[in-house]
């Protein structure tokens, strides 16, 4: 996609443009947590292959439909605690900075990936789990900004801000494209269970539900995408890699985080097994593909 804009263009009409207007498509992530990864190759490629991606959208005449943007780990931060100290690395502020300056541009938020679950997991000694988990706790100051919070993802989003700020780009909103908790882990994975999995979604919700900003930024509604609709039971890695997912598979619901949407999923579809030997496949398909947008629409909104 960098080094070919007609690569760019044969892409974006081939995946995007054949699928409007009756498929919503609101945006295109150009590739996932490149900056702070481990291909130093693709760091070069990504602003490139950003810019050839706008530049087809723009010239299909979808830019105002379709956002583009690219999503970010943690990894590209240095010393986000507490929150009013986090910067970027400086090894990646190279490539972040043009980044940022294009967004800036073309009206493009910054995308996080954001998970209390893995900060918590690094340092369980010293972080309190209801922090992580929206529930009563003490929380942290903030001296600088003078600042409280009660959890731990208000937290992660603010020192995004200030890393932003730090760069120059005080007004880019920051959208969190990622964040979630996993409900199965190895032996050395104690927090993740169905239980806690439960309580954070479930109080993740709520918090989305209140559209209030967070405390460095109260006017920026935050916005999130819960990762992930389904258990990636194909994924390597640890155990908790593969037990994300609202719904399990085969299509039976993981857990119920009190959404109406989810409360009946097991009762009302089939298993997959089922499905398919009625030859119902697409239709099935069909269901889990509205549900699953449902639940972000609802996140998002």
């Amino acid at each position: 996609m960098s080094a070919n804009a007609s690569h760019a263009m044969a892409w974006v009409k081939e995946n995007v443009q054949a699928f409007l207007p009756k498929t919503s498509v609101c945006g295109i992530a150009v590739g996932n947590e490149i900056l702070g990864g481990g291909d130093y190759e693709l760091w070069e490629a990504l602003l490139g292959a950003v810019k050839n991606i706008y530049n087809a959208v723009d010239k299909l005449g979808l830019a105002d439909v379709v956002q583009i943007s690219t999503a970010h780990s943690q990894a590209v931060f240095d010393n986000s605690y507490p929150p009013s100290s986090c910067i970027f690395r400086e090894n990646v502020a190279q490539f972040m900075k043009p980044l940022l300056e294009f967004f800036s541009q073309i009206g493009s938020p910054f995308c996080l990936n954001a998970y209390p679950f893995l900060a918590y997991m690094s340092d369980p000694e010293n972080i309190d789990i209801n922090y992580a988990l929206f529930q009563k706790t003490k929380g942290i100051y903030d001296m600088k900004t003078d600042l409280h919070y009660d959890n731990m993802l208000d937290a992660q989003i603010d020192a995004t801000y200030a890393a932003l700020e730090d760069a120059g780009f005080k007004k880019m909103e920051v959208i969190v494209t990622e964040t979630g908790w996993a409900s199965l882990g190895d032996t050395n994975e104690a927090a993740a269970t169905v239980n806690n999995a439960r309580t954070f979604n479930y109080n993740l919700r709520k918090r989305l539900a209140k559209k209030k900003g967070t405390p460095l930024r109260p006017k920026m509604v935050v916005k999130a995408y819960i990762f992930a609709i389904f258990n990636e039971n194909l994924k390597s890695g640890p155990t908790s890699e593969r037990n994300f997912g609202l719904f399990k598979p085969d299509g039976s619901i993981s857990y119920d985080i009190g959404f109406h949407g989810l409360s009946s999923a097991e009762s009302s579809l089939l298993s997959l097994k089922a499905v398919q030997s009625q030859g119902l496949t697409k239709s099935y398909i069909l269901i889990l593909t509205i549900s699953a947008a449902a639940l972000i629409l609802f996140l998002k909104q």
